[in-house]
């Protein structure tokens, strides 16, 4: 069998790249197919493969600026020739899964999310004052036509895999497809425990993308003047680094055994945005450290919040036998933010690492792995 994979672009080992990782392992053989590739950004089970790029690897500043070159991306994307292949599988959050099949392939899309820049998020990307006007304006002058595309591109996918609930809504939302629902591999089985470690920070781990909201953290702590690490590099990483006070650290990009360090010796883990999923959430978890998240989107799948931040409509069930893992605010603000701490600080003594912990190992990447070769292997059969 012929097995072709299809990324968006292969620029950091982010959470996208961690479920990637995982479908190198299962099909070793298979060839890559990018649109962008920086050599050495990510890991060696990766950058083993076959990699195939498109026109944008040799296009101007294409390394540091990608992310300008996305009107072409959907033409990018078609001219790949995957005709010879039996199955593909892509692992997409914007063109990844408008790869064109060939006429007997299947083809199965591990959904990180809708495109978001074109879709619910477009405000907080190509926003006007963000953006600048000539962005702005492009954007919106081809944001019908890309949203028109990114539908009607979704019926070359046979089978949807959504990463979390909240993104299976939304797959149903834009391209009227329904969607079976895998959670991304966290290794928590990398993580250790040791209760010899002072907790004296907060932290976050984070690409410096708009809809993460890092900037929320920053303001809130600006004002509490607590010591706070921040974890990560972006395209925002210059305005939040210029806003910060001296309480403020910011570390840059580390690798996992100095990410866990910091996951280890936090008091807790701080999340602002609405993501998909989060990974970095349930990674914290695996250490330990009760989190104080927005809640919204996948964080209403992976932390269990204190009763007093537990809200009925969330979906969550309030099982008053299961231990929390952290506290949840609804107003995505830093007013929001700095309640949702001081709360925290109140309850902090009431949070059990091996609780936290144990809640964490149900998402195990030996469980994600399991249940996607398991998943691909059913549908193979019924072709």
């Amino acid at each position: 069998m012929k097995v072709a994979i299809v990324h968006d672009w292969l620029t950091g080992m982010r959470g996208g790249e961690k479920c990637l990782e995982v479908l190198c392992e299962l099909y070793p053989s298979a060839d890559l197919f990018t649109l962008l590739y920086i050599p050495g950004s990510v890991s060696s089970i990766i950058e083993e493969r076959s990699i195939y790029t498109s026109f944008i690897q040799n296009l101007p500043f294409a390394k540091s600026k990608y992310r300008y070159y996305l009107p072409l991306m959907p033409f990018a994307i078609e001219t790949f020739n995957l005709k010879k292949y039996d199955l593909i599988l892509s692992s997409s959050h914007c063109v990844a899964k408008s790869i064109k099949p060939g006429p007997a392939s299947i083809h199965i899309c591990y959904c990180h999310t809708p495109m978001r820049y074109i879709w619910d998020q477009f405000d907080q990307y190509f926003g006007r004052i963000k953006s600048g006007l000539i962005p702005w304006a492009i954007m919106k002058l081809l944001r019908p036509w890309f949203q028109q595309w990114d539908s009607k591109t979704s019926s070359r996918v046979n089978h949807f895999i959504a990463n979390s609930n909240h993104v299976k809504k939304r797959i149903e939302k834009y391209y009227n497809k329904n969607a079976t629902v895998i959670h991304p591999p966290v290794d928590t089985k990398r993580f250790k425990l040791r209760s010899d470690i002072k907790n004296d920070y907060f932290l976050i781990v984070s690409a410096f993308a708009p809809y993460k909201r890092v900037d929320l953290a920053v303001e809130a702590f600006n004002k509490l003047r607590y010591p706070f690490v921040v974890v990560g590099e972006g395209q925002d990483a210059q305005s939040l680094r210029k806003m910060a006070n001296s309480n403020i650290r910011f570390e840059g990009w580390l690798n996992d055994i100095a990410i866990n360090d910091h996951y280890l010796r936090c008091r807790a883990f701080v999340f602002c945005g609405e993501e998909d999923f989060g990974i970095s959430l349930l990674e914290a978890q695996a250490m330990g450290r009760p989190v104080i998240a927005l809640g919204r989107g996948g964080a209403l799948e992976t932390v269990i919040p204190d009763r007093k931040t537990w809200k009925p409509d969330t979906g969550i069930s309030e099982d008053k036998t299961i231990n929390p893992t952290g506290v949840f605010f609804y107003e995505q603000t830093s007013e929001g933010l700095i309640k949702a701490i001081k709360h925290f600080e109140s309850i902090e003594s009431q949070f059990d690492a091996e609780e936290i912990q144990k809640h964490s190992a149900q998402f195990d990447v030996s469980v994600y792995k399991d249940r996607i070769k398991k998943f691909i292997e059913e549908r193979l059969k019924k072709t």
